[in-house]
C-alpha cells in the first residue's frame, strides 16, 4: 500500500511540470502594444511548441531591423491550413501581432498577410481570433 501512495504522490507532482514549462502571453507580451512588420522572411523554424518566423524589416531610411515573430504550434497551424512550405526564405509578408514586453523585435504574431493579399490566421495565444 505505501508503495502505491508514494507511486500516486510521484504521479501527481509530476504530471503539472509540463503546463509550467510553456510560457503565458502576458508573461512575455504587451497586449499594448500592437505592431505590424513588414518584410522580407529569412528564416522559418518550423517545430515545436512554436512555429517562429524571422524576417529582416526595412523603414523608409533603408536600414534593416530582423525581426522574430512567434506563431501557434504546427498541429494547430496545420489545421488552419498552413504547410510546412506555406513561407519560404525571400517571401514578402506583413506580420500583425504584439510586441514583446522587453521592446525587443520580437512580437506574437496574430495574422500573416502574404505579398498576393492571402491573410492567414497565425495561431496567436493572445487569444482573440481575427
Amino acid at each position: 500500500m505505501t508503495r502505491f501512495v508514494s507511486g500516486l504522490l510521484a504521479v501527481l507532482l509530476v504530471a503539472p511540470l509540463p503546463l509550467l514549462a510553456h510560457h503565458s502571453f502576458v508573461a512575455e507580451f504587451d497586449s499594448t502594444k500592437p505592431v505590424t512588420v513588414k518584410g522580407a522572411v529569412t528564416k522559418v523554424e518550423w517545430t515545436n511548441p512554436h512555429i517562429w518566423i524571422y524576417l529582416d524589416n526595412k523603414d523608409d531610411s533603408g536600414a534593416v531591423s530582423k525581426w522574430q515573430c512567434e506563431m501557434g504550434s504546427p498541429n494547430s497551424l496545420m489545421r488552419q491550413g498552413w504547410r510546412s512550405d506555406s513561407l519560404k526564405q525571400g517571401d514578402q509578408v506583413t506580420i500583425e501581432g504584439t510586441r514583446a514586453k522587453d521592446g525587443s523585435n520580437t512580437c506574437n504574431a496574430r495574422t500573416v498577410r502574404l505579398a498576393d493579399g492571402t491573410r492567414l490566421f497565425a495561431g496567436s495565444s493572445e487569444g482573440a481570433r481575427p
